[in-house]
């Protein structure tokens, strides 16, 4: 493709994201998918450049709006390219031809407006602190409070690329083991700090045609991810329950800390993701000790009521506003795609309460969550406990299975990209120090 094309191809992605109901990825995907012509280095830069640009999306705004344009796809694109890039405005004009495989010519204002824009810094002196920092405004109270003045240095670690994580599928092989037959097929690798089952690659490559894929050794987790897995603190022979299991990426990794003896029942409100998470399972050779049971089913939420003091530890990775992702969803800081925070805290508010009683005595109820938000983290915590006299909170220092290597100071685990190289990840680990008050049926909340 020539550059120009590129360029078009950009255009049209950004198009579709601004008016779409499905996030980013999904955009990029199907538009790469239908399109088997695009090579994989044009791919590549397409979707870097489409990404680029959504990472600056709230100063590139800023920016159109300065100059007096319109912010839709096609100006996001071309302000992208004199800001993010830093091309003049002779190449920008350049791309922009008008033919068949480039981006309709500008016209005058346009051109006018983005040469302007050419040969500046993205990051203007009279931009607002929540601009210059990627922050959508109804959030900027909130982490201004929780991140004081490390807030600036927090959010442009938002801004940047995630690293790819592995985890290393224990029943097969040795971390160790693992790294010398990724270094023997010349991939650069090195362990994670804080996840005993953790490998971080030092560039991106397609690990589906390496050996070390091919044969279940390893599988794509985030550092922060299986740090969750870790805090859950299981043990063969263990009665497990995760409920929020969506696609069973840290079923895996409970399943592999078990040792594959024990029982985990992966549960969640669709089946479709468990579904397809079973050749997951298969493939990593723990199938035998997981049951999958979705909450679409009647005789499934009879079942959980069932469950009292069942379980050792009860896994809630509850559905929350994903912020602790932004650098590898960008686009989530800006467009809505499912519940508005306050349905998420309610929902999340009801899955702590509509669990609780399914840990034994002694046992640990894990509450997790991909955001930064304390509203979705302590302060939901707290209001559980507030509710819930028979839990304790358990200082993260008591709760972590390795106590020479903590992540985090204070009861909980908040892990940032800029502290940790890992998504914005929380935990709290919770203890069952009485018998409940009440067997909390719930039968009147099948809907959760």
């Amino acid at each position: 493709m020539t550059p120009a094309a590129r360029i078009k191809a950009s255009i049209e992605i950004f198009n579709t994201i601004e008016k779409s109901i499905v996030p980013m990825d999904s955009v990029v995907g199907d538009y790469m998918r239908g399109r088997k012509y695009i090579g994989s280095k044009d791919r590549r830069y397409i979707a870097g450049f489409c990404y680029d640009t959504m990472r600056a999306y709230a100063k590139l705004k800023w920016w159109l709006n300065h100059v007096g344009l319109e912010a839709d796809g096609r100006m996001l694109i071309l302000a992208s390219l004199a800001l993010v890039e830093g091309r003049d405005i002779d190449y920008i004009v350049n791309i922009c031809n008008g033919d068949k495989y480039s981006p309709e010519e500008l016209e005058a204002d346009e051109q006018k407006a983005l040469a302007k824009m050419a040969g500046q810094n993205l990051v203007h002196a009279d931009m607002s602190e929540d601009v210059r920092l990627e922050i959508p405004e109804k959030y900027f109270d909130g982490l201004k409070a929780l991140y004081g003045d490390k807030l600036e240095e927090e959010m442009h670690a938002y801004m940047g690329e995630a690293a790819l994580d592995l985890r290393v599928n224990l029943m097969r092989i040795s971390r160790d083991d693992a790294l010398a037959s990724l270094k023997k097929e010349e991939i650069a690798a090195k362990p994670h700090q804080y996840s005993p089952w953790g490998i971080r690659l030092k560039q991106k490559t397609f690990l589906t045609t390496t050996k070390s894929y091919k044969k279940q050794f390893i599988d794509i987790q985030d550092e922060g991810s299986q740090l969750i897995a870790y805090a859950c603190g299981v043990a063969p022979s263990m009665q497990v329950l995760d409920f929020c299991a969506g696609a069973g990426g840290k079923t895996l990794a409970l399943a592999a800390a078990m040792n594959c003896k024990g029982r985990i029942v992966a549960m969640d409100i669709d089946s479709r993701r468990l579904a397809k998470a079973k050749p997951r399972f298969k493939r990593s050779a723990v199938s035998d000790i997981i049951e999958t049971r979705g909450l679409e089913e009647n005789k499934n939420r009879k079942w959980l009521r069932r469950q009292k003091e069942t379980f050792d530890v009860t896994l809630i990775d509850v559905p929350c506003s994903g912020t602790g992702t932004w650098r590898r969803n960008p686009d989530m800081r800006w467009h809505h795609y499912g519940p508005s925070l306050e349905e998420l805290m309610q929902t999340q508010s009801e899955i702590m309460d509509r669990v609780a009683h399914t840990v034994k005595l002694g046992g640990r109820l894990v509450y997790a969550t991909c955001s930064i938000l304390p509203q979705e983290n302590e302060e939901q915590v707290a209001a559980f406990l507030a509710r819930n006299s028979d839990y304790r909170l358990v200082p993260l220092a008591e709760a972590w299975p390795d106590k020479d290597n903590i992540p985090c100071t204070g009861d909980y685990m908040r892990l940032s990209p800029k502290q940790h190289g890992t998504d914005g990840f929380f935990a709290a680990v919770l203890e069952r120090v009485n018998a409940p008050e009440d067997t909390r049926a719930h039968d009147d909340d099948d809907n959760i």
